[in-house]
């Protein structure tokens, strides 16, 4: 059984009966009394973001997880089938465990985690950057390139995101999924 020195950033734990993932976390030796570590534990079923503070050396339940590389191939119904590009087997995932479902596109790479015993899929990472094509937006006033100014655009996704009033229809960007929100314009 593992203590509290081994949570690191990415662990997977099994807390009060569900799968809880370490986004953060920080060892801190007060002047006064006994060491402690403070986490955010995401839930991995909900997505709820929660802060848990353990005292230095309690015991806690590690999972094991692997990170493998999917592509996503189509939506069928409800379900997202992907493809692993090592062995090339599809799994249907459903869409509570994609997180920013909004900009998955076809033949992204993405990560799913699985719990390592039960070979069950918990949750599907987008890459951080996706290329994508402005699909709508309205025009650019001639001039207007030196603002800050952002604009409503539609992505090839489905996706609405803020973009500068220089980029126009048809224009490749690069957007942000984990701030849902544009980055750079893709020179060709």
């Amino acid at each position: 059984m593992a203590n509290t020195s081994d949570i690191k950033k990415g662990v997977c734990l099994n807390q009060d009966g569900k799968l809880v993932q370490v986004i953060e976390f920080q060892h801190v030796k007060p002047g006064k009394g006994p060491a402690f570590v403070r986490t955010k534990l995401k839930n991995i079923e909900t997505g709820r973001v929660v802060e848990k503070t353990f005292s230095a050396g309690h015991k806690i339940d590690i999972i094991r997880i692997e990170n493998r590389e999917y592509q996503f191939l189509y939506k069928d119904g409800e379900q997202y089938v992907f493809m692993n590009t090592s062995n090339y087997e599809q799994v249907n995932i459903s869409p509570n465990l994609i997180d920013k479902k909004e900009f998955l596109k076809e033949e992204v790479i993405v990560t799913i985690i699985f719990h390592a015993e039960e070979e069950q899929p918990l949750v599907v990472e987008l890459p951080q950057f996706i290329n994508t094509e402005v699909t709508y937006t309205e025009p650019g006033i001639k001039g207007d390139t030196a603002t800050n100014t952002m604009k409503p655009a539609t992505i090839d996704t489905g996706a609405e995101i803020r973009v500068p009033l220089f980029i126009g229809i048809g224009d490749k960007i690069k957007v942000d999924t984990i701030k849902g929100q544009y980055s750079e314009r893709i020179k060709d």
